[in-house]
């Protein structure tokens, strides 16, 4: 387990840097300091190493608490407005997926993935009366990930991901009028400080 962690780390740091079509099983093996049996013992290509970035890109993640709804959801986006700015795995788990066409995944399943943890907090804000009653939670959540993923898409080329909480607050600011109530928006604190954190 250790050494497929190793490989993990090491072909998320390559996929990261050069993308999938400029990796390689040998920059990963190099990376890593693995042998080439080691690679294929845990995965079978490149491919196998490309999909477990996307699919494990959360797990360094370590998602905001407090009380539940919207106010959670919102500190949840701008955490990973952050995270995408300093954690590898992530970023590289990201960029995989949105690149994928390139190297013939079709790997949907982390966007289901999102979606489904989106709209967890969705219906608990539901639960708490902030949600408009023609709210569609499940709707809301999935345009919220294309949203997202649109937008770090357009952060990574405009700043290399500096003013992606930025990008991320004003994004609430626009989507929240058609899901919550004005007296609940105006309780939400969607500020962002100089150094892009949530405030």
């Amino acid at each position: 387990m250790r050494t497929r962690e190793v490989l993990l780390r090491a072909a998320a740091e390559v996929f990261d840097e050069v993308g999938y079509p400029g990796a390689s099983i040998t920059k990963i093996i190099d990376r890593a300091g693995v042998t080439t049996g080691a690679v294929y013992f845990h995965f079978r290509s490149k491919e196998g190493l490309a999909r477990a970035v996307i699919q494990e890109q959360a797990a360094d993640l370590d998602f905001p608490e407090g009380e539940a709804g919207l106010q959670r959801l919102i500190d949840l986006t701008l955490y990973l407005a952050r995270e995408l700015q300093r954690n590898t795995l992530l970023r590289a788990g990201v960029r995989l997926a949105v690149e994928q066409s390139e190297a013939g995944l079709q790997e949907y399943s982390i966007y289901e993935w999102w979606a489904e943890r989106f709209e967890q907090d969705l219906e608990e804000a539901r639960g708490r009366g902030e949600l408009l009653p023609e709210a569609d939670a499940g709707i809301f959540a999935s345009t919220l990930v294309a949203a997202f993923t649109g937008a770090q898409i357009m952060s990574q080329l405009a700043s290399g991901r500096a003013d992606l909480p930025r990008r991320i607050a004003n994004l609430w600011r626009c989507l929240l009028p058609g899901l919550a109530p004005a007296d609940v928006i105006d309780r939400l604190d969607i500020t962002v400080d100089g150094e892009g954190g949530a405030r």
